[in-house]
């Protein structure tokens, strides 16, 4: 069984994939509550899953909570009469409900790309043999309230296994130590990883940067990175879910 937020067909507006097609599957529940967060009302539990009928179409259908699995994933592959480039695992954090993604990846038919705050790396061991490509933030302290670096470098050195991407969301809070302290850890990992900088989108009192402070950044990082994106959340100003 699983509790599920809502399940619909847009347009991937983050990160390195950003403009693909994806069915999105929103998972209930979150371990953090970081300031930008601007899905909160995904960090509780619902009694009901909104789940669209017709990809793209945003005719939603409530559905009570918990879903059980078989019929979660015939409601996810039912959306797939679009070309979907893969299944966004979202949330919240996903990997709450490790034991179920276990359970519905192989019912699946298309690629499963996991969207992470990349903290709970004992689930991520969990899920890995039916994840294709993991999306995995790195919560800075001044955006999450504490420091997550030793969760960050475990999941890291699982993550980086699979196809992977880092971002990191750039705040009016966020500064110099913290950043080099991330770009550090990705690249004790391996400096191929893509780092996609993501300025915030104002919400919840966060101030975006200026251009020149994400230049400054990315500088910095290709320093010690082969490949620094500058990707700001593109879904929010194009209208999408």
């Amino acid at each position: 069984m699983s509790n599920i937020v809502e399940i619909f067909s847009s347009i991937q507006g983050e990160g390195l994939y950003v403009g693909t097609r994806q069915i999105f599957v929103r998972f209930a529940g979150c371990n953090l509550s970081c300031a930008y967060c601007d899905t909160p009302d995904s960090r509780n539990l619902c009694k009901f899953a909104l789940v669209e009928r017709t990809p793209g179409k945003q005719d939603f259908e409530k559905i009570p909570n918990p879903l059980p699995i078989d019929h979660l994933a015939q409601m996810i592959n039912s959306l797939l009469t679009v070309k979907h480039h893969s299944i966004s695992l979202t949330g919240g954090e996903p990997l709450g409900q490790a034991d179920s993604i276990v359970k519905l990846a192989p019912k699946l038919h298309a690629p499963i790309y996991l969207e992470t705050n990349g903290t709970m790396f004992d689930k991520l061991a969990q899920v890995l043999p039916h994840i294709h490509i993991i999306s995995m933030d790195i919560k800075l302290p001044s955006a999450a309230g504490k420091a997550y670096w030793q969760e960050h470098d475990k999941f890291l050195r699982l993550a980086s296994t699979k196809e992977l991407f880092v971002k990191l969301v750039i705040t009016k809070q966020t500064n110099s130590d913290e950043f080099k302290q991330a770009v550090d850890l990705i690249a004790s990992a391996n400096t191929s990883i893509p780092l996609i900088l993501q300025p915030v989108t104002p919400c919840n009192g966060c101030e975006t940067v200026t251009p020149a402070t994400m230049l400054a950044y990315q500088e910095q990082a290709l320093e010690i990175l082969e490949n620094v994106r500058v990707i700001p959340q593109t879904h929010k100003f194009m209208g999408q879910l």
